[in-house]
Order: structure tokens, then C-alpha cells, then sequence
């Protein structure tokens, strides 16, 4: 049974890692969603969306070993409860306290007790179940911090290696979290990604590039490295990141969106091929575009996602994200403009109403696709 109140969710910035400019950044303070959290929901409440991402920002809740203060987030799970607002959890997204790191001897350890602390202080504060993302993207955070050195530990040729200790204390800190809270549901997130073929490549080798995306998944099935401990139970429901940026030739020259020709893969089919892999229910965990670009992708992902339910997949909503603008990691002054509200240089929102209008038509086309069909009456 699908969990989440609305079809439409809305998802908030949260990364809190280690920039490569060695500075610590936290999205959920540079967005002062930390402090408009009022604000933000009453405004999404308003559009009719009641289901939002979050992060608890780990550097953030435990700043000494083994010392938990969630003071911070009690205080939106709160805000929450005033506007009937829904929340889904990201116990990492990105960051972790200063001095660990995937494959640092204590990680694992750290990440159990911060698993524990949770799940204990959720279920003495709050009054809806606990929908938990254990770690956000496993795979990209790999690859950002273990191949192209974006955060912690700055690493080259280390992609796999950051992946496995990854899902490793993702293992480790579900069967926690399912040990103090057995009603919770885990949901594992992960980027949907479609590589097609370039001159020089053969079809094997594309097919293996196009299976490393499923690596964390399989891992924490236990579909590979049984070692660690992996199950299919541990897969409640799976999340998928999609952009426009998520189909690339080669080495990595993006597909243009939208395109002249029709070299792209519809996301339905993407979605339909993810959902026959794990027989799990899916969503997409976050989308979105900048710009003008927002309108016509909203669009055309709501259109892909109704031809993938209409096929058979057990497929439960999207999560536009961001909800506000953010800034890059790595500079702070620049914006992108791809928020359901845009940012001043004040914090203050300032809603995209176009984009708001396309929401709330997205919206009830999606309500049509899902209302009951009526019996014909028959008249004598």
C-alpha cells in the first residue's frame, strides 16, 4: 500500500558535505529552511502537495562522538505536525561528522549509533511512521568522493571501494533501524541512468557500464557480495533520481532536452525495466529542471510516469526537487533557478507561478488517471 499522502512531493536541499574547496556547506542553513520552515509549508500545503524529503544534516546533529543533538530537526518534525505535512528522512545526504569517511575504521560503528539515536528519538516525538532513506545515492556519493574528488576523502580510482563500505554501513545501520523500529520503511535511492552506445564501444561493455548503477541495490539485496549481509527484505520501496542530465553518449556528452531526434530512452521504459529488476514499488525520488525548462519536464515526467502505471508499475509519485532554489556546492553565490519558489538575496521566496500553475494541472491529471471509472448505467 502506497505510504505517501500526496502523489506530489516537494524535497528540500540538505547536503551538508565537505566542499572541494575544503569547506563544510549545509544547503538546509544556506536555504534558511531551518528557520522558514513554517513558511515553506504552509506554502506547499497551499499547492496540495503533504509529502517532502528531508535531512537530518549528520555533521550537524552529532558535532562530538557519540553526542546526538536533534534539537534542529525535532524542530521541523514539529512544523510539520502545525500544517499535516509528511516527512521522509535522508540520514546521509552527503555529509558525515568531520574526521570520518566511508572507509574510515570507525565509520561504520558511528553510523549504527546515529541509526539507533533516531529511531529512538523519532518514535518518542513523533506521531507518524518512520519513513527513513538510510543513505541518499550511493552510488553518485561513490563516485563524487571516491573518482572525481568532490568531498571526503578526495579520492581518484576508489569509486568501488567507497561504494561497498557505503552499503556496508547501509546494511548495518537498516537492520538498526528495523531493530528498534520494526514498522518502519526503508527506502533506497539511487540515480536512473541510461548510457547509450557510442562509435567506439561494443554493446557488452555499454551493458556493463549501464549495470553499475544497480550495484548498491544489488549489494543491499544480496543479489551480490553476500558478505555484507544483504537482503531483499531490506528493499521496502526504491526511489530513482532522474534529471535531464541522466542520458548521456560515451564518456559523458549529455543528451540534449528536449531533442530533434528521439535518441532518448522514455523514462516510462526506464521505469517499467527498473520495476521488473526488483519487484519492489518505485517513485521517483527527485526531479526537476531550471528555468523555462521546469514547465515542459514536469510535463513530460508526469505524462512518462502515467504510461508506467498504465503498464503495471507499482509506481507511488515524484518528488519535485528542489522545493526553494539552491546554491552550488561549490560556490554559494550561484543560483540555478530551479525551485517551486526562487531565492532573493535575502532568503525571501518568490514563487515561480507558472510553475505553479503546471503543478496544480499536473496534479489533476493525475487524479483522473487515478479516479475509479464509474459503471455505465444502463436505461430502458
Amino acid at each position: 500500500m502506497n505510504p505517501f499522502q500526496t502523489f506530489f512531493m516537494g524535497g528540500f536541499e540538505c547536503a551538508d558535505h565537505i566542499n572541494r574547496s575544503g569547506e563544510r556547506v549545509n544547503l538546509l542553513f544556506e536555504t534558511q529552511h531551518n528557520i522558514r520552515v513554517d513558511e515553506d509549508y504552509r506554502l506547499l500545503s497551499e499547492i496540495g502537495i503533504m509529502t517532502v524529503r528531508e535531512g537530518i544534516c549528520w555533521s550537524n546533529v552529532e558535532k562530538v562522538p557519540g553526542e546526538f543533538n536533534f534539537s534542529e530537526v525535532l524542530h521541523r518534525m514539529y512544523a510539520a505536525e502545525r500544517y499535516g505535512i509528511q516527512q521522509i528522512w535522508d540520514l546521509i545526504h552527503f555529509g558525515y561528522p568531520d574526521g570520518i569517511y566511508p572507509t574510515h575504521p570507525n565509520f561504520c560503528d558511528r553510523f549504527v549509533k546515529l541509526c539507533e539515536a533516531f529511531a529512538k528519538f523519532y518514535a518518542a516525538h513523533a506521531k507518524q511512521p518512520l519513513l527513513v532513506v538510510p543513505i541518499n545515492e550511493i552510488s553518485f556519493l561513490a563516485w563524487h568522493s571516491g573518482d572525481v574528488r568532490g568531498t571526503v576523502p578526495f579520492a581518484v580510482n576508489s569509486g568501488w571501494d567507497i561504494k561497498y563500505h557505503l552499503c556496508k554501513a547501509a546494511i548495518l545501520g537498516i537492520n538498526a533501524l528495523k531493530a528498534a523500529d520494526p514498522s518502519c520503511r526503508i527506502i533506497l535511492v539511487e540515480p536512473m541512468v541510461k548510457i547509450h552506445l557510442c562509435e567506439d564501444e561494443t554493446e557488452a561493455c555499454l551493458h556493463e557500464r549501464n549495470q553499475h548503477q544497480f550495484q548498491a541495490m544489488d549489494i543491499i539485496s544480496g543479489r551480490i557480495c553476500p558478505e555484507l549481509g544483504g537482503d531483499e527484505s531490506m528493499l521496502d520501496i526504491l526511489g530513482f533520481n532522474y534529471y535531464w542530465n541522466c542520458q548521456w553518449q560515451g564518456p559523458g556528452q549529455t543528451l540534449p532536452w528536449p531533442e530533434m531526434e528521439s535518441r532518448r530512452k522514455p523514462l516510462s521504459k526506464m521505469l517499467e525495466s527498473v520495476y521488473a529488476r526488483y519487484g519492489k514499488p518505485i517513485f521517483l525520488s527527485e526531479t526537476g529542471h531550471f528555468g523555462c525548462g521546469r514547465i515542459p519536464w514536469l510535463e513530460e515526467v508526469t505524462e512518462q510516469s502515467i504510461i508506467a502505471m498504465k503498464n503495471g508499475v507499482e509506481f507511488y509519485g515524484m518528488c519535485i526537487y528542489p522545493v526553494t532554489d539552491r546554491p552550488d556546492w561549490d560556490d554559494l553565490t550561484s543560483f540555478s533557478n530551479c525551485g517551486i519558489w526562487d531565492l532573493d538575496e535575502h532568503s525571501n521566496r518568490i514563487p515561480e507561478r507558472d510553475f505553479i500553475t503546471a503543478i496544480l494541472a499536473q496534479q489533476q491529471l493525475v487524479k483522473a488517471f487515478k479516479r475509479p471509472i464509474q459503471p455505465l448505467r444502463m436505461t430502458i
